[in-house]
Parts: structure tokens; C-alpha cells; sequence
């Protein structure tokens, strides 16, 4: 089968200088679809990271997570000063252990103090990152429309595994199958395998879940 893409052609543009007219050629939108979907990955990494990271230190048991991180704080300040009192004969009194101690524990309660803010800015990026995903996942689609699209149609049924190869693995079979749902919403495309929603998937598992399937799953044209 051969393949629609030339790694020598391929241009970095600006999706938003270069939206594809009739007169682009096939390859060229090839290539700005390959730096959008480079984009949109680089969004989810992002965001599922930033998701993670909320959960963790902003979710319902995070309280405790502080706590236990102030707990090894301590500990760790007590072998820090342990060491180098063995390594360097320092012998601090018992009011500057206190003082020490009070100061790392007011450092803690200023943090505790700020937590809420520290929550509503990362729930910003969180929101940065699901538009900048939502964004550049729209521009995928206006690229596809004038290059994967065709291609499907013209070349149905294929499955996901053939048109991997027929784009020379250049894209993640992810992204090809999230690109090709709006034409099976649309009713261009019948999808005869239906699996879980990949999109909610880390980009990797969601790669992986699909390329267990990619052979069976089978994209048929309506048109």
C-alpha cells in the first residue's frame, strides 16, 4: 500500500498561518497534522500530569499526604543534624533544637496557609491545558478533513493497523482513531469494532490498548 508520506516534505508551520487551501498539496497537510498531533500529545501528557499532581497534594486525603511529608521533614532535619554534629563536633543546646523546630513547623503551617491558592492555580493550568488540548485537537480535525479523511473514504473498509502503515507509522494510532470518531459521529464511517473511550486514557496506554486491536478494527465508509 503506498504511503502518503514523505519524510523530506515534511514543513513546521503555524496552524493558524497556514490553514490548507484546495491548493495545498496532501503531503504538506500530512506534515502540519503531524506537528498539530505532536502538540495535542504534548497537551494530554500535560494535563493527565497536572490532573495527577491535584490529586495528590489538592484531593480529599491530602491533608494526611502533608502531614506525612512534615513528619519525614522532621526526620530528615534530625539526621541532617545528627550527621553533622558526628562529622563536624557541632553540639547545639536544646533551646536551638526547639528553635529549629518551631521554625520548621511555622515554615509548614505558612505553606498549609497558601494551599488554597497554591489549589486554584494549578486548577488554572488544569483548564489552560484542556483548552489547549481541545484546540489544537480542533485544528487536527480542519488538517484531516483535507488529507485523512479522503484517504479513509477512498480506501475503505481498512482497518487502523493498515492505515498505520499506510501513513508509515508516522502517527499514533491513538490519535488516528480519535480523529476518525467525528466521522463516525457524522455517520461517514462505520466502526465495526467498539472499544472503551481512548481519549480518557494516558496517551500511552490508550496507544497500546489500540495496538492490541488495531487488526480487527475496521473503518467502513457510508459515502
Amino acid at each position: 500500500m503506498p504511503s502518503a508520506l514523505n519524510h523530506n516534505n515534511f514543513i513546521a508551520k503555524n496552524i493558524n498561518n497556514d490553514i490548507p487551501d484546495a491548493g495545498v498539496h496532501p503531503i504538506n497537510i500530512y506534515a502540519l497534522l503531524k506537528e498539530r498531533e505532536a502538540c495535542w500529545w504534548q497537551a494530554r501528557r500535560q494535563l493527565i500530569e497536572h490532573q495527577e499532581k491535584k490529586i495528590f497534594w489538592y484531593g480529599e486525603n491530602s491533608l494526611i499526604m502533608w502531614l506525612l511529608w512534615q513528619l519525614v521533614g522532621y526526620v530528615v532535619v534530625a539526621m541532617a543534624l545528627m550527621l553533622l554534629n558526628n562529622m563536624l563536633n557541632l553540639s547545639l543546646s536544646l533551646w536551638q533544637y526547639i528553635a529549629l523546630f518551631i521554625l520548621q513547623t511555622l515554615f509548614f503551617v505558612g505553606i498549609l496557609a497558601v494551599k488554597g491558592r497554591l489549589a486554584n492555580k494549578l486548577q488554572d493550568e488544569i483548564d489552560n491545558d484542556e483548552l489547549m488540548r481541545e484546540e489544537t485537537f480542533n485544528e487536527m480535525i480542519i488538517l484531516a478533513e483535507d488529507s485523512l479523511y479522503p484517504d479513509v473514504h477512498a480506501k475503505s473498509p481498512i482497518s487502523l493497523r493498515q492505515l498505520g502503515d499506510y501513513l508509515n507509522g508516522e502517527f499514533h494510532l491513538s490519535s488516528l482513531h480519535c480523529l476518525l470518531q467525528k466521522e463516525i459521529k457524522a455517520g461517514r464511517l462505520i466502526m465495526e469494532q467498539q472499544l472503551l473511550e481512548v481519549g480518557v486514557l494516558p496517551p500511552e496506554l490508550a496507544d497500546v490498548e489500540l495496538i492490541e486491536h488495531a487488526d480487527n478494527i475496521i473503518y467502513k465508509s457510508t459515502l
